[in-house]
């Protein structure tokens, strides 16, 4: 993992600077409280994954241009805006090992500069010149809401149905890592087979990421994760593993499951027994297993391109994602 992570940092340094660069120039924050309510979450480690995947799959397809780490920036604004909306909406204390924003400024300076965020997004998708950027953008914004207001509406609902769990983590987190990839197509002015390819290949990373990332809140520690191990199981977040376990659980060990999902002062040694019942009925397996099926689905739609370092590039991606541990 260690040596596949040093591999891609190695050809991506460069690249990772100039987008940390343009995070910077292209906030254009008036007032000096949303600068640093924005760059508390902004600059605080992230990965920057979706603004890298745009730059990738632009020069994949050849872009020419020298406004692509400007037009990435759409992505990390996009995100960071979502962030500091979930953490008020599901009462986070910890988000990257830092108190969440809003513990700081408080909840209306939060939900403000990231709907700041987002008006930011729109205003540099603008700057493209392509009528079809904006679109896309406008319906990522469009998803990524109704993706959390449905989550919302299924908080600790234990029906939820792995079908609805699949739309809920399209739109709240595929559709981003979706339109990163296709915009880097559409701003190279490539042909629509190739632009379909890429916005495939960033639906199912999504998928994939969204899949490690739940499977992360039973098998990694806070340390590590940098928020409370159990926060999403604590905040009635119903993802794969739960879901999955609880459809083979027997009868004793799914009611056993159900109380501790319906205590939000669960303990440690009940979230430890639940995980165990993860472990027994597959729901760890399981949701490993569907993430590696997407991230293989993922690298299938790059074949349409001849290899080249991005390409490689893209491929080294997708099997981070699946083996990463924060």
């Amino acid at each position: 993992m260690k040596e596949l992570k040093h591999k891609i940092f190695s050809q991506v340094e460069n690249d990772l600077e100039k987008i940390e660069t343009a995070l910077k120039e292209n906030l254009g924050a008036h007032l000096e409280v949303v600068t640093q309510s924005a760059s508390h979450i902004l600059f605080s480690g992230g990965k920057r994954l979706r603004p890298l995947l745009m730059v990738l799959a632009a020069r994949l397809c050849n872009y020419k241009g020298d406004l692509d780490y400007t037009f990435s920036t759409v992505f990390e604004y996009l995100h960071v805006a979502t962030l500091l909306h979930d953490d008020i909406v599901d009462e986070a204390d910890l988000r990257r090992k830092k108190p969440v924003a809003n513990s700081i400024w408080g909840n209306a300076t939060a939900v403000l500069t990231g709907d700041f965020l987002l008006a930011r997004s729109l205003s540099i998708g603008t700057k493209t010149g392509k009528l079809e950027v904006i679109s896309v953008i406008s319906e990522i914004t469009e998803n990524m809401s109704q993706g959390e207001i449905h989550q919302l509406m299924k908080k600790g609902d234990i029906t939820l149905s792995e079908a609805e769990y699949m739309d809920v983590i399209r739109r709240k987190t595929a559709v981003l890592l979706q339109g990163a990839c296709q915009i880097g197509a559409i701003i190279a002015d490539v042909d629509k087979k190739k632009e379909a390819a890429l916005a495939n290949y960033g639906l199912h990373m999504g998928y994939a990421f969204q899949m490690a990332d739940d499977l992360l809140d039973y098998t990694s520690d806070t340390e590590s994760l940098g928020k409370k191990v159990g926060a999403d199981l604590r905040e009635g977040k119903m993802t794969l593993p739960l879901i999955s376990a609880l459809q083979k659980a027997d009868e004793k060990d799914r009611q056993y499951m159900i109380n501790v999902i319906e205590d939000k002062n669960f303990s440690e040694d009940d979230f430890d027994q639940l995980v165990r019942l993860l472990d027994k009925y597959d729901g760890i397996a399981y949701t490993r297993k569907q993430a590696l099926f997407h991230i293989d689905t993922a690298k299938k739609e790059l074949e349409i391109f001849d290899s080249c370092p991005a390409r490689n590039i893209l491929f080294d991606i997708a099997d981070y994602v699946i083996e990463r541990k924060v």
